[in-house]
């Protein structure tokens, strides 16, 4: 009977500790990505393959979230972003969406402006870099490529 008790002991110690670190990588994911916070805008003219839930960084370091995105009426891409409290950023920070890597997901940073005035819940921010669509990306080098090629068979012709 001794060897069944300790069997269970070691159960039930093994089960209250598997919930605690539940509970503790919980309530440090909810802070992490919690939805306290300043919610801001950017109003950009592209926002292609953007996604609610996409990182917002500033120095490489995750600061955010959007949140949200939606069409005004000049047909702009207006997207909302949550930024944790304690990010005291300028009035004048732009925005600009970029891509890990060549066909990865898409992230806004933030660069900060040198304004003393901060940025206030609700602030739209003015300056802002549409995402960069890798097709054209594509047409434009291959279009260089083919203009080097026909300079070059012309300049061979000669």
């Amino acid at each position: 009977m001794h060897e069944d008790t300790r069997n269970i002991l070691v159960g039930a110690v093994t089960v209250i500790a598997l919930v605690w670190v539940g509970v503790l990588s919980f309530s440090s994911s909810k802070i992490e990505g919690g939805g306290s916070g300043t919610t801001i805008h950017a109003i950009f003219n592209r926002i292609d393959g953007l996604q609610v839930g996409d990182e917002v960084r500033i120095a490489g370091i995750k600061i955010g979230k959007v949140i949200g995105m939606r069409l005004d009426s000049d047909f702009a891409a207006t997207v909302d972003m949550n930024i944790e409290t304690d990010a005291k950023l300028p009035i004048d920070t732009s925005a600009a969406i970029h891509t890990e890597g060549l066909f990865g997901s898409k992230f806004i940073v933030l660069e900060a402006g040198a304004e003393d005035e901060e940025i206030k819940a609700g602030d739209t921010l003015d300056q802002t870099q549409d995402s960069v669509v890798v097709q054209d990306l594509l047409d434009l080098i291959i279009g260089e490529a083919k203009s080097k090629q026909a300079k070059s068979k012309a300049a061979a012709k000669k």
